[in-house]
């Protein structure tokens, strides 16, 4: 029986990856470097431990940047991006029926909370959210299941009783590995990945709504048991 469902944020909730990725791609070609897509994927959904792209132009091309000047261009150009860019479809609909089933409803982003906070609160979905696990409150970020597994403690459910609703190679990966039921929304940057399996993968959330999603599941289960 499926009780909670656990929202990674961004790239899910908003598309916020893409317009990162287009300021960061862009800012690279005028110093001459092409920043593709599978370099910098590295840094999604995850900490940028394993790339930096704030640094990474100095470290890996010797190119010697301001790192507080290039930060700032960086995002100023950002914020001019995110501003055009609202909740993905079907994200509210999705809120607002689990909200009425009854349903827990947790937050695992391997973003840090201050970040989260201004969008939750400018998309008025704050109040949806019974815990919020980020980068805050964990040792590892995904694609460690830590933020997962805190969620699930949190939410006081076993980990075959929740839903994660993930984008990202590195999400789906935490999600599984903490024994989710997993479904991937890819965006317009995360569909040109590759992806791990073990996860349930769907266009949009605009046609699939929770009846949709359990229901896959439960046959999932069923058809496991046979």
């Amino acid at each position: 029986m499926i009780k909670a469902v656990i929202f990674d944020f961004d790239g899910t909730i908003i598309d916020t990856e893409t317009a990162w990725y287009k300021v960061f791609k862009d800012a690279y070609q005028k110093y001459g470097v092409d920043l593709s897509l599978t370099t910098y994927s590295q840094c999604l959904g995850t900490s940028l431990h394993t790339f930096n792209p704030y640094t990474h132009l100095s470290t890996h091309h010797a190119i010697p940047i301001d790192l507080d000047e290039f930060r700032a261009m960086i995002l100023q150009n950002y914020e001019k991006l995110i501003e055009q860019e609202s909740m993905r479809p079907g994200i509210l609909n999705l809120l607002q029926e689990a909200k009425a089933a009854g349903l827990k409803i947790g937050l695992a982003s391997s973003s840090h909370r201050d970040w989260i906070d201004k969008f939750v609160e400018k998309l008025s979905i704050r109040d949806y959210f019974e815990c919020y696990c980020t980068a805050d409150t964990v040792t590892k970020v995904k694609p460690d299941p830590e933020l997962y597994l805190q969620a699930l403690e949190q939410l006081g459910v076993k980990s075959n009783e929740a839903i994660a609703i993930e984008d990202s190679p590195n999400g789906a990966r935490a999600a599984v590995a903490a024994g989710l039921h997993t479904v991937v929304i890819k965006n317009t940057l995360t569909k040109k990945l590759p992806f791990s399996p073990g996860h349930y993968t769907i266009e949009s959330l605009e046609h699939n709504g929770l009846q949709g999603i359990t229901n896959y599941f439960i046959e999932k289960s069923y058809a496991k048991s046979l």
